[in-house]
């Protein structure tokens, strides 16, 4: 077994490093700059201006204005906001949800528990490249729907969903139709976001996906969106979600976002191309794999998902682990669970092959060399592996 000395992490889809920039600011917020946004003194105004200019950037790079952004502790924040918030505003009448197969664990238990609560939850399946019919959607959509809700980038395939024809096909249903919330934790910075012309009400994003720090996110909010706070107390978010700001976390995010628009389009257009060198080289080790989500159109640059018939997707984890190549085989927030990923298995996959997906996915801090090293560690570990390989059933 041959071992790469220097750690190579391709799995940034569960969190990234934090900018060295990001790093810096938190640690100026936290030594010099540490007042309560909410208190009087010039201290309080000082970590309010902060915050002010954090949400500045954070709106500028979604692009929209900065009073419809809200801070939370994380995308799972935001999507629970999203569902339960234009729920509880939109009153008794309206117990319908739309989701699709495929969405975050955030999205899915959500909608598990809204059934028992007695809510109708409508779920739109997704073609063998983990892509939603906008048509099929929008066909589930009764009078009784509350709200749509469809990620922008599938977090385990990688596969883009038609969110802007989504959006289009709800906006000619009129100002009765029902609210649109897209899942963008994973889209937002790497991909481009219209947010006024795809219709979009509610958006959610996280700041440990793009190189800020965790436990900070945030949710988009149209003007004119009735909302409904999920945390009481101090009024603070424009009185829709209580608690004393994280100013550090803020601060980071704001930078992380600053830095975003400098260089995301030369970084989307370098991930894609390591996206297809990475995929070359995986097929020309191991023929046998098999790409899960889209191929070439209607991906994220970042994220490639294999299953490799014959073997666990854990045992390559662990084995490429041994080799300081650092991937996963799924949602971060589910990844511990030894069950097939769910994500595969709605793109008609056998449970086989769900339980041999490996993740791989990419930052603007991959080079190619690294994906040659994970290459390398992957055929290293497939040969290891290999008299204990078992038929695909």
């Amino acid at each position: 077994m041959s071992t790469n000395s220097a750690p190579v992490y391709m799995d940034n889809s569960a969190t990234t490093r934090p900018f060295p920039e990001v790093i810096e600011a938190m640690t100026d917020v936290y030594r010099e700059q540490f007042g309560n946004p909410s208190s009087l003194h010039w201290m309080g105004y000082e970590a309010e201006k902060l915050v002010s200019k954090a949400r500045r950037s954070v709106a500028s790079l979604l692009g929209t204005g900065e009073d419809q952004v809200y801070f939370t502790s994380g995308g799972t924040e935001a999507n629970n906001w999203a569902i339960f918030g234009s729920l509880r505003s939109a009153g008794e009448r309206y117990k319908h949800v739309v989701t699709s197969a495929v969405e975050h664990p955030s999205i899915l238990a959500t909608m598990e528990y809204l059934e028992q609560l007695g809510y109708r939850v409508s779920v739109a399946p997704v073609d063998r490249y983990g892509r939603v019919n906008p048509e099929e959607v929008l066909s589930l959509v009764a009078e009784d729907t509350c709200l749509v809700s469809v990620m922008y980038v599938q977090n385990e395939i990688g596969a883009v969903q038609p969110c802007a024809e989504i959006g289009a096909g709800l906006s000619e249903m009129g100002p009765r139709r029902p609210r649109f919330h897209v899942d963008a934790v994973q889209g937002f910075a790497r991909l481009e976001i219209d947010v006024s012309k795809w219709g979009i009400d509610l958006i959610s994003i996280s700041s440990h996906k793009i190189h800020g720090p965790k436990g900070m996110g945030a949710l988009y909010i149209r003007k004119g969106v009735p909302m409904h706070p999920l945390i009481f107390g101090g009024g603070q978010e424009q009185g829709l979600r209580s608690g004393t700001e994280n100013v550090p976390a803020i601060v980071g995010f704001g930078v992380a976002c600053d830095i975003w628009a400098q260089i995301a389009h030369q970084v989307r257009d370098n991930l894609y191309n390591l996206r297809k060198r990475l995929i070359s080289g995986i097929a020309g080790v191991f023929p046998d794999a098999v790409l899960n989500g889209p191929p070439l159109e209607n991906v994220a640059p970042h994220i490639v998902n294999f299953s490799f018939p014959g073997f666990r997707g854990e045992t390559l984890l662990n084995a490429l682990e041994q080799r300081n190549v650092f991937v996963s085989t799924g949602s971060a927030c589910s990844s511990r669970k030894s069950k097939p990923s769910p994500v595969v298995l709605a793109l008609g996959k056998s449970e086989a092959e769900a339980l041999s997906a490996i993740r791989f996915s990419m930052s603007p801090f991959t080079t190619a060399e690294e994906v040659d090293i994970t290459v390398s560690a992957l055929e290293d570990a497939l040969k290891e592996l290999g008299p204990w390989r078992r038929k695909l059933t």
